[in-house]
């Protein structure tokens, strides 16, 4: 068969649903887990607000070096689902134990070994990170306990991988579901019910996002038992699987580099921000926010066009999964820019309830100014970053992580950091000129990724063998 012929449905060969699922049904658990997973970022912090500043700082400092450092354990999980779709759609199932079962004892290996790390080296990483002295006991005591049971986020994070690449991601979103309500309720017992005499404070806040983990990582092998087809166990490991190791490293560690390097990238862009004061610093925060509305669509239709994509070039059905990213592209171009423009001509209104706190007063209007401003400028950077998370993650679907990998590296610094730094320093443009410098990354990478799926070189590197 060659990579262009597509295989007929038989009764040796029943059609893949995954495959030919909708985007649509695919992307909106996705769209809701990952609303959900924004919300358990801010829960801890929103309700220690009302309870103690110091500890609000304290947990956003720890959360900063657990944020890099969960960072490793990507490698396995983001290539897991990659692995795991081509493998389904070839339905070559002899192979998917085994490969679910590396992906779960190598993630648990490596955050394992994070896990000591933070638990015993947590006052000297927060000290690295100058962390105020009042903070540091909050601090330490949140990430001893968060970040020693890392681990359970790592395995979660492979197992939301698994059911995705199954076509289950409402899976998915029920789990993000209960931590989430789990999280809530045990923080408020610690901070404002019957748990509050104990006077935990923070830690009484790690102990209940660490058990809203527990549960959800229990919740994820009770549905993948009654719900997925195979199995994990040790016995798969015997003989080592070398192969499929391999092959996951191979796509991985490509990606979680340029996850380190764009995280790095924008530790620079908003020292950047710093520089130019309180107006442009609040201004970039509030149209962050406002933006995550239109990247939370584009990255939930991206991950379930990459679900079916995996599936599609497993099949060998290049030209399918052709035909399907340039479909989604299509209608994701449209609705992300709609939701941009909307952004923009609301944003008079959205930054007004921004800065309605009378202590700001003074700097209010060029803060909405500088917003409405900047909010123009995110039109068109959503219309590079949409083709940038609909191809990119579909190339790394196929098998082609390398490229999109090293151009982002080089965008991202050539445009975002270095783009940045001459036209919003040097050139005295500000917030401005860092976010036309952001938006050229987006689109340099959206053409030239264009230009690659079209020509097809992405053809033929499918991770399955034949």
């Amino acid at each position: 068969m060659t990579d262009k012929e597509e295989k007929t449905p038989s009764a040796e060969n029943p059609p893949d649903d995954v495959m030919h699922a909708s985007v649509l049904k695919l992307a909106w658990p996705i769209f809701v887990q990952a609303l959900l997973a924004m919300f358990l970022g801010y829960a801890d912090t929103l309700m220690l607000s009302g309870y103690n500043q110091t500890a609000v700082g304290a947990i956003g400092n720890a959360n900063q070096i657990l944020g890099f450092l969960t960072l490793a354990f990507t490698i396995i999980s983001s290539a897991s689902g990659v692995v795991v779709a081509q493998y389904l759609g070839a339905k070559q199932k002899d192979k998917i134990n085994q490969i679910y079962t590396v992906c779960i004892a190598f993630n648990l290996m490596v955050s394992l070994v994070i896990s000591l790390l933070v638990f015993f080296g947590s006052k000297m990483l927060l000290t690295l990170l100058h962390t105020p002295t009042e903070m540091m006991p909050d601090a330490i005591s949140y990430m001893k306990i968060v970040g020693g049971f890392i681990f359970l986020q790592a395995v979660l994070d492979t197992m939301s991988r698994i059911f995705q690449s199954n076509g289950k991601t409402v899976f998915g979103m029920v789990i993000s579901l209960g931590i989430n309500v789990i999280n809530v309720g045990g923080n408020y017992l610690f901070l404002y019910g019957p748990l509050r005499a104990l006077g935990l404070g923070a830690s009484g806040v790690a102990v209940s996002t660490t058990i809203s983990r527990g549960v959800g990582l229990l919740m994820a092998f009770v549905l993948f038992g009654l719900f997925i087809d195979g199995k994990i166990s040790v016995r798969y490991l015997r003989p080592f699987p070398k192969d499929i190791l391999k092959t996951l490293l191979r796509l991985g560690i490509p990606t979680a580099g340029e996850s380190i390097s764009y995280n790095i990238s924008q530790l620079f862009v908003t020292g950047f921000v710093n520089t130019l004061g309180i107006v442009a610093i609040n201004t970039k925060i509030y149209a962050g926010i406002l933006s995550n509305f239109a990247y939370l669509y584009s990255i939930s239709v991206a991950m379930a066009t990459t679900i079916i994509v995996g599936h599609a070039v497993g099949a060998g059905d290049y030209d399918f999964a052709y035909r399907r990213v340039n479909k989604t592209m299509r209608s994701a171009l449209v609705i992300s820019v709609a939701i941009a423009c909307v952004n923009f001509f609301i944003s008079p209104f959205t930054f007004g309830l921004f800065t309605a706190n009378p202590d700001i007063a003074d700097i209010r209007p060029q803060i909405m100014a500088l917003g409405q401003q900047v909010m123009f400028i995110a039109i068109f950077l959503e219309m590079g970053r949409t083709s940038n998370l609909v191809i990119i993650n579909s190339l790394k679907a196929s098998g082609d992580v390398k490229f999109p990998t090293y151009l982002g590296i080089v965008a991202m610094w050539g445009c975002s950091v270095v783009g940045g730094y001459l036209l919003g320093i040097v050139c005295g443009f500000g917030l401005r000129g860092i976010w036309v410098a952001m938006a050229a990354d987006e689109i340099v990478r959206g053409i030239v990724v264009a230009i690659r799926w079209r020509r097809g070189t992405w053809r033929g590197k499918r991770v399955v063998s034949d």
